[in-house]
């Protein structure tokens, strides 16, 4: 399936008439599109294995779509682009992650959690579009703004919010924190609080996908990586070498950039020659799409494509999903930077409620089971922060863990037992 760009049934109606935060009109774009990339047809087609192809074969490989949806299918009895299911899915999800999100303020300001939190506020759309697609055995890569990632995935709640408390409960027992959440489980793995930490990981992680089926035929091995980081990370070496890398050696990954035009207080335009990302896909062999983040059926539109591609054996794609934070770059940030007249723009398409308005208008849910979604969410949120604070905090010996690799080191005396536990360790030093 390929999509296309142009004549096609919008999903969502949403006000797109500002293309990028004060954004200069690009030459490059056609006049009817209200975001950045072309109106041509996203023809993902597998790049020769044999390194004489022309650069030719190269490029017409590999092309953009700008508001890419689902084309209709002459057989489709329907133009709706989800089920009633489908639909419920999504909302419960984005609901959940800002409904979670909106809790871990209230608890920060509490004191119940310390250090950097940032919100994924106005982001969900993309969480949700591509995660809620993917399997269990498939991994995420996250980056510091990692919560709502880890919902999507799986990760129960539950252990999220002991992880920002700082609790034994959590999913990294306490020790990772807002930044760093991981789940051996659940296939996430972490979020990395320095950008572009992540993606050298997930790149890593796809080539172990390829490797398991090719090398060692496990044949059931179709596991695809999805690698999320910001606009300002696509300035940084590691996103170049690691496109080259998943291009060369066409491995199953898609990297998703959540573009939501700041980096920290660096207006996304003020710091990128070129601020369409997704160009920077094609000039490595891999197709490159810009998709509106604000709109979660277009976004999980373009996901079922690039997902799919990687699962295939097909390659990478690099997908720019246009996004919008609601909230400042952390809990500590004032946000006074950004124009009040932007922040308008972008909390008019939040795009729960353009999702809300999309399953109304057509009839896959009534307001009592919207509501009804809302009431179970609130309940699942107000549990996890009763459970996050009975939870135990970590015992004192879990600090030398996995630090030490003698057994008889440091840490560990012969007895096998932690020296801080000993009651004279920490005789004069401070209390630990």
């Amino acid at each position: 399936m390929s999509f296309s760009a142009t004549n096609l049934a919008q999903p969502l109606q949403l006000n797109t008439a500002t293309p990028r935060s004060n954004d200069k009109p690009s030459l490059l774009l056609p006049k009817t599109s209200s975001f950045l990339g072309s109106t041509r047809n996203f023809r993902p087609t597998s790049l020769s294995a044999n390194p004489s192809h022309s650069n030719a074969h190269r490029r017409s490989a590999v092309v953009a779509v700008s508001e890419a949806v689902k084309e209709k299918k002459l057989h489709a009895s329907t133009n709706l682009l989800i089920t009633k299911e489908e639909g419920l899915e999504l909302y419960e999800d984005m609901v959940l992650g800002r409904s979670f999100e909106d809790m871990c303020a209230q608890m920060y300001y509490r004191g119940k959690m310390f250090g950097f939190v940032h919100l994924y506020n106005g982001q969900e759309a993309v969480s949700t579009g591509f995660i809620k697609l993917t399997k269990k055995e498939d991994s995420v890569v996250s980056t510091y703004r990692d919560h709502v990632h880890s919902l999507s995935k799986g990760v129960p709640a539950r252990e999220v919010m002991s992880e920002l408390f700082g609790k034994a409960t959590g999913c990294c027992r306490g020790q990772g924190g807002s930044m760093h959440m991981f789940s051996k489980e659940y296939n996430v793995l972490g979020g990395f609080a320095f950008i572009g930490e992540g993606i050298p990981v997930a790149t890593g992680a796809a080539f172990s996908s390829r490797y398991r089926r090719e090398v060692l035929k496990q044949a059931d091995c179709d596991h695809v990586t999805l690698a999320f980081f910001g606009d300002g990370t696509a300035n940084n070496g590691q996103f170049f070498e690691c496109l080259n890398m998943a291009a060369l050696w066409k491995l199953p990954i898609v990297f998703v950039v959540e573009n939501n035009l700041w980096a920290i207080g660096m207006s996304h335009l003020r710091a990128t020659s070129d601020p369409e990302i997704w160009k920077k896909g094609p000039a490595f062999g891999m197709p490159g799409v810009h998709v509106d983040g604000m709109d979660v059926l277009k976004v999980r539109e373009v996901a079922k494509e690039a997902i799919g591609r990687a699962r295939r054996g097909e390659g990478p794609t690099l997908v720019e999903c246009e996004t919008y934070r609601f909230r400042g770059h952390s809990l500590a940030d004032p946000d006074e930077l950004r124009d009040p007249a932007e922040k308008a723009h972008y909390a008019a398409r939040d795009p729960i409620t353009a999702l809300k308005k999309y399953i109304l208008e057509n009839n896959l849910a009534t307001e009592q089971e919207l509501k009804a979604v809302h009431k179970k969410i609130d309940e699942l949120v107000e549990d996890a922060v009763e459970f996050a604070d009975e939870s135990p905090l970590p015992p004192r010996s879990q600090l030398l863990e996995n630090v030490f690799a003698d057994p008889k080191g440091f840490g560990i005396g012969p007895d096998g037992s932690y020296r801080c536990e000993d009651p004279k360790f920490t005789q004069g030093t401070a209390h630990v």
